[in-house]
């Protein structure tokens, strides 16, 4: 099999993941299903659970030597050096409030570098996948980042702008907004579908966990995006993370770096 078939092997991989674990969140959507928080404050539901037990098991059928690490489950370990990671339901919170930005994140990695990932929202009826050199894919039709090129036309969005750990932090934070034509807390992984798809221009994250944003490394990339930590490290296991177009990028940064 050559690079390119196995690339696109795996962009269908993770899209038929996703939808698994989409499918299965959205039969528990606003069905008043019962909240537990876990260790970190977070919420957790049976619909977080049983989504990643569907695509673990899927992941396992198709891929048996590959390791698994899930929000909800931890990790499992492969032999194969890759690892695929779950986020069953991000945007939890959203989730058990009945409101539809939540989505299913599934991600395949080599070391810490992403081949692969899928987002799907099965709320909004759509779904984002990308697999390097193979694009980035929007309800089956090739993504692509906006042109935007002014921060003061453009539309930038954060998931919580309570979670910067350090007041500098907040303060850069609040002179990207205020340059901003529009500033929106339209957050989780649903910023990083509405960058890149060109509906927005940049996407922050105060605050991480690599299942979070994974799998948003190739679809901002291949949809012609950059992403990074905040001082602008391309990684997806930061502790802090944004997604921009690429006429932003530069700009973004200069604004967001401590360093």
């Amino acid at each position: 099999m050559t690079r390119v078939e196995s690339q696109e092997t795996l962009l269908q991989a993770v899209r038929e993941c996703a939808e698994l674990a989409g499918a299965f969140a959205l039969n528990h959507y606003r069905a008043d299903v019962a909240v537990e928080v876990k260790q970190d404050g977070s919420p957790v539901t049976i619909a977080d659970r049983g989504a990643e037990e569907r695509a673990r098991d899927w992941i396992r059928a198709r891929f048996p030597a590959d390791g698994i690490v899930g929000e909800e489950f931890g990790e499992t370990p492969g032999t194969s050096g890759r690892r695929w990671i779950i986020d069953p339901i991000d945007g939890t919170k959203s989730f058990v409030r009945g409101v539809p930005l939540w989505g299913s994140l599934v991600a395949v990695l080599e070391g810490e570098r992403v081949l692969a990932g899928a987002a799907n929202f099965p709320a909004t009826a759509e779904n984002v996948a990308a697999a390097v050199g193979c694009g980035s894919w929007h309800n089956g039709s090739r993504a692509a980042v906006s042109t935007v090129a002014k921060l003061s036309d453009a539309t930038v969005l954060i998931t919580d702008d309570r979670g910067f750990t350090s007041p500098e932090r907040q303060r850069k934070w609040e002179e990207l907004w205020k340059a901003a034509a529009i500033s929106r807390t339209w957050g989780d992984a649903f910023g990083y579908l509405m960058v890149a798809t060109g509906r927005a221009e940049a996407m922050v994250d105060a605050r991480i966990r690599a299942w979070d944003i994974a799998c948003f490394v190739p679809i901002i990339e291949e949809a012609g995006g950059v992403f990074t930590d905040l001082d602008g490290k391309n990684t997806a296991f930061g502790e802090h993370s944004i997604g921009t177009n690429a006429a932003l990028a530069a700009e973004t940064r200069r604004i967001l770096c401590l360093t």
